[in-house]
């Protein structure tokens, strides 16, 4: 029944296209999803037709002119994929996180300017309002954006904390029954499309990463203004931009959780968040090995096509076993994850390695297509470019190995 009611838009949306054709993707036959559940399946052929017919003829363009693709992130929210696994009775689709993964992988193959819209509004600003929020702020600020209404974004990072969240300069000075923001917050995808923020500030210095609050403010708050588009290397249809708070006075109901809370939402809305970007990294390592494979299959060379060389077939061989393992770690953690079941470790380890995996399957995709990958008129290079955020955004690689040494330690000595 939930399913039917992601997959019904859908089909009303997809009825009248026809199946891509040369979408070397379209016959692949990978037995690790023959584990998945009736409703995985539907949901993720749903989501491969949807990326074929309508992301990936455009991705290049949105790309090209840096176009925020509002026409796909609106069809998006009427497929129910702007609230996946969020409660029915929050507007979401009610799924699983299996089934977010899955959504994920595929919207980001076709395109991953879509892939990071849909990840920063599930898993960075509804997961942590449906988690921590009360009755008032799921009505006011979660509910049409589960469903697509709106756009939402997160903002933790700041110009000069970086990896280190508990240094946020942002603050919240309690005045009667309002706070006052003051700050500026860095890199925030989403930020200049969406209607609302969770932005993390400090309400009391003394207590350091403790003394860190979350608040959830409307875009049009005086006081909250937005800085200018950033000039990205990839994902270039993403919005992405500074968030401006001047004495940016706000009820006290815009609280989320506890005062020195926000800490914690962070971390825990970041464990969920890798999650969704080692599927969107996922979906670009495929996309490359799809567009490698292609062409190698086509490309003549010495009398053959260069699929029969060694050296190709080394490389393929490279790029679809890590693509694998990612999609097995990334599994795993998901389901954890809807076992409640910690996942911290197993989430910053997909994450690791998609990314890397996403990097490595982009570079070669690249080498295959020698100069036509380094041509927009392939899409190697627009993945190669896309692929190298993934290594950044909720936490370097260089964090997650930290998160999983750390992790493991715990488990050696408890």
């Amino acid at each position: 029944k939930m399913l039917a009611r992601a997959v019904r838009p859908a089909q009303s949306i997809l009825r009248s296209q026809a199946w891509r054709s040369g979408v070397a993707a379209s016959a692949r036959n990978i037995t690790t999803y023959s584990q998945l559940t009736e409703e995985q399946s539907m949901l993720r052929e749903m989501c491969r037709t949807f990326a074929d017919t309508e992301l990936a003829p455009k991705a290049g363009e949105w790309d090209k002119n840096h176009t925020f693709p509002k026409d796909a992130v609106k069809k998006m929210g009427e497929m129910g994929l702007m609230g996946v696994s969020q409660a029915t009775e929050n507007g979401g689709a009610g799924m699983d996180i299996m089934c977010y993964a899955i959504a994920m992988e595929e919207i980001s193959r076709g395109c991953a300017t879509c892939g990071v819209i849909m990840s920063a509004n599930n898993s960075l600003y509804c997961d942590p309002i449906a988690k921590f929020g009360n009755a008032q702020q799921k009505e006011e600020f979660l509910k049409d954006f589960t469903s697509g209404k709106k756009l939402g974004c997160f903002a933790l990072s700041e110009p000069g904390n970086g990896s280190d969240a508990g240094a946020a300069q942002t603050t919240a000075t309690k005045d009667g029954d309002h706070y006052i923001l003051n700050g500026t917050k860095n890199w925030i995808t989403n930020g200049p499309q969406a209607d609302a923020t969770v932005v993390f500030a400090t309400s009391d210095k003394s207590a350091k990463h403790k003394g860190i609050s979350a608040f959830l403010v409307h875009k049009g708050t005086p006081g909250f203004s937005l800085g200018k588009p950033e000039d990205k290397l990839g994902i270039r249809g993403s919005g992405t931009c500074s968030l401006i708070f001047e004495n940016c006075r706000i009820p006290a109901s815009a609280l989320l959780g506890q005062p020195g809370m926000g800490f914690k939402i962070a971390m825990v809305t970041l464990d969920g968040g890798r999650i969704g970007v080692a599927s969107q990294a996922l979906g670009i390592a495929q996309a490359s090995l799809d567009c490698a494979v292609n062409y190698a299959q086509q490309r003549m060379s010495f009398g053959a096509p260069i699929a029969k060389l060694q050296a190709i077939q080394f490389k393929i061989a490279d790029m679809a076993t890590r693509i694998e393992a990612s999609r097995l770690l990334i599994w795993r953690a998901a389901q954890l994850k809807d076992a409640k079941q910690p996942f911290t470790k197993e989430a910053a380890m997909a994450k690791l390695m998609a990314s890397e995996a996403a990097t490595f399957c982009s570079h070669q995709a690249i080498q295959i297509l020698g100069g036509y990958g380094y041509v927009s008129d392939y899409p190697a290079e627009r993945h190669y470019r896309d692929a190298r955020i993934t290594e950044i955004y909720e936490g370097t690689s260089e964090i997650q190995r930290l998160v999983i040494a750390g992790n493991i330690y715990k488990e050696y000595n408890p």
